[in-house]
């Protein structure tokens, strides 16, 4: 989710993704283990004035028993001048209805807007929105200030005996989303083999949004609600996980070459990733960085370079579209990037966004290359970290500034930029999190722990028709390119 919109001692944050396998035991059903699927969009898919601004905007605003495998077909990518954001759909309530939701890796608790709610928004130029009515389901039910799961939520007011549990989320931009948790049933896509499905349920709580305000409240690419991954046991993997259900580990794969990807939750057993210690202490899923490589020259940066307050190390964030670096540190990155250079002239774009006009192979600039504790390394190639906005415009992905502690320390965190064509692995149970370059328009191999079995689970892309993603891709483009000659005539 959107930075800027996380509220810090929450510890909420979002997810661009493509596919997602959960290891899930069926409630309806006695014979042995299944597997399961959603599907999933990009949320700036078709969005038609789309231009730079919104796409840091969107960053900004955001700051047991192992039995079968769930699919969430995903949609989108993670090109700023494109799509840059992921949702998926689930089923809620009986019967069964759709809702499209946000898929966050930061945030901890799944929440949709709900029927009757004030300022919530009523269209959408993304998705048919639905809100949600618990009086409508007939197995939904209120969750009372006595559940133990009220006290892992911000509360709106006291909590009394008797009375349904209230929450409240604020985020950093003043935005707020609260109402009450139900529980209700979530219809999920069984995987039942390899690229197979059926379907199962599971109960969950989740929040009943009765009052948005600030952004969440907007029509323009607005969606059902947000279904969260955090760490904490307010979280949809953490629920499903205490219930014996799934194995707290989840992996994405984003296709920044074709669009959508793969996220699963369970354990990948292929390919194989070099895995580096989370950071206990931090409430996200944060990481320590030792030092930064540009092609073959190490940054000379001083010690504690990534620390934040109390958010220390570098926060891996699938939901945020760009890479943030603190100023000491984006400094003398940009300027070893463009060092074999000197013949470009560089222009601002919306005073973010460092451009340039370019004819030739983007393989004469350098990689760039994260060094993490136990040896794991992260490289960003040229082609993820400069974007095209028009035939020989490109501008650099790399961002300061702006996304901060509540404490006043700068983040340091690596977005879909870096994250793309590389299959992501985030072990809660060992507190690890893994890479390794994958193909991410091809599939992983996760594990049925009861059977033993393994399956194969594809990439998706679940995007608007092609003809209404050319017109929204060169709309965007246009956009772009107007702006890049006006800060060139200025």
């Amino acid at each position: 989710m959107d930075l800027t919109r996380r509220h810090w001692s929450l510890s909420a944050i979002f997810l661009s993704a493509a596919v997602v396998t959960l290891l899930i035991e069926p409630q309806l059903s006695s014979a042995g283990t299944e597997n399961v699927a959603f599907e999933v969009r990009s949320k700036f898919a078709g969005k038609r004035e789309k231009d730079l601004g919104a796409l840091k905007a969107h960053d900004a605003h955001r700051h047991s028993r192992l039995l079968s495998a769930i699919d969430l077909p995903l949609g989108g990518d993670s090109q700023p001048e494109s799509t840059g954001l992921y949702f998926t759909k689930i089923g809620l309530g009986t019967p069964s209805r759709d809702y499209h939701v946000q898929v966050d890796t930061g945030s901890d608790i799944l929440w949709v807007n709900c029927a009757g709610c004030i300022r919530c928004p009523r269209k959408s130029d993304l998705v048919e929105l639905t809100p949600y009515d618990s009086g409508a389901s007939s197995t939904a039910k209120s969750v009372s200030c006595d559940d133990s799961f009220c006290s892992y939520v911000n509360q709106i007011s006291e909590c009394h005996s008797g009375s349904n549990c209230k929450y409240i989320i604020q985020y950093g931009d003043l935005s707020s989303t609260s109402g009450y948790l139900v529980r209700d049933v979530m219809h999920l896509d069984l995987v039942t083999g390899n690229r197979q499905t059926g379907s199962t349920n599971g109960t969950i709580i989740f929040g009943c949004g009765d009052k948005q305000s600030g952004q969440l409240g907007e029509s323009v690419s607005a969606v059902d609600g947000i279904m969260g991954f955090g760490q904490s046991n307010s979280s949809f993997i953490s629920q499903l996980a205490s219930q014996g259900k799934v194995k707290r580990s989840f992996a994405h794969c984003l296709d920044n070459k074709n669009g959508g990807g793969i996220f699963a939750i369970g354990e990948v057993v292929s390919p194989k990733v070099k895995t580096t210690p989370m950071l206990s202490k931090s409430s996200h899923y944060s990481i320590s960085l030792n030092s930064i490589e540009v092609g073959n020259s190490v940054l000379q940066l001083s010690s504690g370079a990534f620390d934040s307050g109390d958010d220390k190390g570098v926060i891996v964030d699938s939901g945020t579209t760009l890479v943030y670096l603190p100023g000491s540190v984006y400094k003398p990155l940009i300027s070893e990037i463009l060092a074999s250079h000197p013949e470009l002239t560089l222009h601002k774009v919306q005073d973010s966004f460092t451009c340039f006009r370019y004819y030739d192979s983007l393989d004469r600039f350098p990689p760039v290359t994260f060094q993490f504790d136990k040896s794991a390394s992260l490289t960003v190639s040229p082609r993820e970290y400069l974007f095209q906005i028009s035939g020989d415009t490109w501008c650099l992905g790399w961002q300061t500034g702006g996304l901060q502690t509540k404490d006043g320390g700068e983040l340091t965190i690596l977005g879909d930029m870096a994250l793309s064509n590389k299959l992501v692995v985030y072990d809660i149970e060992n507190q690890v999190i893994g890479w390794t370059n994958h193909n991410c328009s091809g599939g992983i191999q996760v594990k049925d722990e009861q059977t033993g079995a393994v399956y194969t689970v594809g990439a998706h892309n679940l995007s608007l028709s092609p003809s209404s993603l050319a017109v929204s891709k060169l709309l965007t483009i246009l956009s772009l390119l107007v702006l890049f000659l006006c800060n060139i005539a200025l």
